[in-house]
């Protein structure tokens, strides 16, 4: 699609590239808050056997995400270097979600944790071969400072969207399945089928619409993988972007995590199939969906308040005050279902800004990278920022899940609809949530106050490009 005349991207192809986070969201969603309990409770593996096996998957990602953007990077079709990616891997990513989520009728801890192992691998390749492609398309659709950040808008707008749904369908399938007569294992295979197959159609049209740059406006790239990631390591913007956004997500991956164990075994004192009272809800739906519908309506407001201060304050603003929050969740009464609901909404509020601003601030080191060494390197960053994100998901799973076995967590037997957990998890769970919580997003917080590249040394970097793409043009004619 070609650009507007004032050089700003049109309405339309950013709806069409904001579609491609639906997928994204579906499988993230599902995996973040559904994932270590599903372990658990459906699988029946001991927690700390859980734990390594998402942790154990995710280390192949240390090699597939970095070499899947050195790929791209170097791939030359007619149809440009990344959506070819996304041609081929559309359909394989969405059996991707089946994979993740069959418990197979194994016996045995041990082959069991294997078993579950591999699937995250596969699962995470596949993944990897579609989003690291579709991320490197951002900074080469926008160069431009402010319009990243409403490229990013649209995106999290299909992001929450998609969370949304992933996280009040979910569990209410998964309650239908089990009042129909079903098992929780149908339940999850159901959802995961749904939603997989909605994650291929977006991927899909972005191939056959959203265009990339011609070849001509394509710097070389000659950098092996071991020279760019030693180059990509000199980039101090990147650095301090890379880790905002690994303990931004961290801190959200971990309350995603506890999540369903607090509401079920505190706010609803372990019954498995209770509703709340004047919704007829599943809690998890309830919660997930007003956290996530008011994370929805406020993303316009952190995209008007970055462009207003700059990306980096309305973000520290953000975080200030989901640090609060964090802190009043283990105040909460056990069975204080309403109270619950009402801290869900004020959380969405973060949760919104701690989804947009830190994917609108990676793509800026791209462009100092550029002044630096002279190429442009979108899909190693991608590759590196696809690792840390799913990284970040499996070491919140890990850290949970370790401490949930050392403090007692036990899965409900089977057939068992109202079950009690022993004190001393009920406290960990709380812990984790709360002053663990806080302490990543302070920690969030002074690496974002020190991140260097704000709007005015952003556009620096970018007139010093443009002058020396201007020289080099006037050599060439000479």
């Amino acid at each position: 699609m070609p650009r507007s005349a004032a050089g700003r991207l049109p309405w339309l192809t950013k709806v069409i590239y904001g579609t491609g986070d639906w997928g994204l969201a579906a499988f993230n969603t599902l995996r973040q808050i559904f994932y270590a309990i599903f372990l658990t409770d459906v699988v029946g593996l001991d927690p700390r056997l859980a734990s390594f096996a998402a942790l154990i998957g995710v280390i192949w990602d240390a090699v597939n995400d970095p070499l899947v953007g050195v790929i791209s990077d170097k791939t030359h079709t007619r149809w440009g270097r990344r959506r070819p990616f996304l041609l081929i891997f559309a359909v394989p990513y969405g059996l991707a979600f089946l994979i993740l989520w069959w418990a197979p009728p194994i016996q045995g801890q041990i082959p069991l944790m294997l078993y579950i192992m591999l699937a995250y691998a596969l699962s995470d390749t596949l993944q990897t071969l579609v989003i690291v492609p579709f991320h490197s398309l951002t900074p080469e659709i926008s160069r431009d400072y402010d319009e990243r950040t409403s490229l990013s808008g649209y995106r999290m707008f299909f992001n929450f969207l998609a969370s949304i749904a992933t996280a009040v369908a979910a569990p209410m399938i998964v309650d239908a399945v089990m009042r129909g007569g079903g098992t929780q294992q149908q339940g999850y295979v159901l959802a995961a089928g749904l939603f997989g197959a909605s994650a291929i159609v977006p991927y899909l049209l972005i191939f056959f619409t959203v265009k990339e740059k011609t070849a001509a406006e394509r710097t070389a790239e000659s950098a092996t993988l071991r020279q760019t990631a030693r180059l990509a390591w000199k980039n101090i913007p990147f650095r301090y972007a890379t880790a905002l956004y690994m303990l931004n997500w961290v801190a959200f991956d971990l309350t995603g995590v506890v999540l369903p164990y607090l509401l079920v075994y505190w706010v609803m004192k372990g019954d498995l199939l209770a509703r709340v009272p004047g919704l007829g809800l599943p809690i998890e739906s309830a919660v997930l969906g007003l956290m996530l519908v008011t994370a929805t309506l406020v993303l316009p407001f952190w995209i008007w308040l970055a462009k207003k201060i700059g990306k980096r304050v309305a973000f520290i603003s953000a975080l200030a005050f989901w640090i609060v929050l964090m802190l009043l969740i283990p105040l909460v009464p056990q069975g204080a279902v309403t109270l619950t609901l009402v801290l869900a909404v004020a959380i969405g509020i973060s949760v919104s800004a701690a989804h947009v601003l830190p994917d609108a601030i990676f793509p800026d080191v791209i462009e100092w990278d550029e002044l630096k060494t002279g190429r442009r390197h979108e899909g190693i960053y991608y590759g590196s920022k696809n690792f840390c994100r799913k990284l970040t998901t499996a070491f919140a799973i890990f850290i949970v899940l370790q401490v949930l076995g050392w403090f007692g967590y036990q899965a409900p037997p089977k057939g068992v609809t109202v079950f009690t957990q022993p004190p001393s998890a009920l406290a960990a769970i709380r812990i984790l949530i709360g002053p663990v919580g806080a302490l990543l997003l302070i920690a969030t917080l002074i690496v974002t106050w020190l991140y260097p590249l704000d709007r005015d040394k952003f556009n620096r970097v970018r007139s010093l490009l443009e002058k020396r793409k201007a020289r080099r043009a006037s050599r060439t004619a000479a």
